[in-house]
């Protein structure tokens, strides 16, 4: 997905949910771990935190009592009008939403002690130039191979792409910018959706089968998929994610 594909689909996302997915009923019953509780272990009351790809802000407002200032930046404008909603309706006067790019973050050199950054994409030129000297980046990426027997099923997707590519593409990146500590952590685990319209939620606000339902074969390939799968615990497919912490 290309960056004008990405800001299309994302504002079309943010203009009828918001990245709100609270209402899709999903589990999985093996260890992860909780991202941005991980990163709050890392902030100090007086830090200011830069969150790259914020979405609607819902996860960046649940740890807003962590930091002394905390900035969401997205590409989609739909996405910032729902998080610049979403602090007023918040009790937080610390948090602040803008619509920018991530290859080109309008602050100053050395301007944040911690960076995060949620399934989006990122520059690790721009990342290294705003977080201060000794800070902590941390990024959380879907891994190629996430949903897995989804894209088998429909022929599409990253199920054509290396495992661990991203991954390994950003921690070379982050290491020959001159991060001292670079570190790396995934997990794969089952992932189990309630019911069918719960992952039809899923797929129509994500792009994990891209341009899917545009298709009638989609729907009738969907229903094959929740046949085969189908668990008493739900419909069973795969969450893998990688986890990177990086330390200037």
């Amino acid at each position: 997905m290309n960056e004008l594909d990405y800001e299309k689909f994302y504002d079309k996302v943010g203009k009828t949910n918001g990245w709100d997915f609270s209402q899709m009923k999903c589990k999985t019953e093996e260890e992860t771990w909780d991202f941005y509780q991980d990163v709050t272990k890392e902030l100090k009351k007086s830090d200011v935190l830069l969150d790259i790809g914020t979405g609607g802000g819902e996860s960046l407002l649940e740890i807003a009592s962590s930091a002394m200032m905390l900035i969401g930046i997205d590409l989609s404008h739909s996405m910032v009008d729902t998080a610049q909603k979403n602090v007023l309706n918040s009790p937080y006067e610390n948090a602040a939403f803008f619509q920018m790019n991530a290859d080109n973050i309008q602050f100053p050199n050395q301007f944040f002690n911690v960076i995060s950054c949620r399934h989006s994409p990122f520059s690790t030129s721009e990342v290294a130039r705003v977080l201060k000297e000794n800070g902590t980046f941390f990024t959380q990426q879907v891994s190629e191979h996430d949903k897995y027997n989804l894209m088998e099923k429909f022929g599409r997707g990253t199920i054509h792409k290396k495992d661990g590519e991203l991954k390994n593409r950003y921690l070379n990146e982050l290491k020959e910018i001159g991060f001292s500590e670079v570190k790396a952590y995934e997990y794969n685990v089952a992932e189990y959706y309630e019911t069918e319209d719960d992952l039809i939620f899923l797929l129509t606000h994500t792009p994990i089968i891209p341009n899917f339902g545009k298709d009638k074969e989609d729907f009738k390939l969907l229903k094959q998929f929740i046949e085969e799968n189908q668990t008493k615990k739900g419909i069973v497919t795969n969450s893998k994610r990688f986890k990177i912490v990086a330390r200037k």
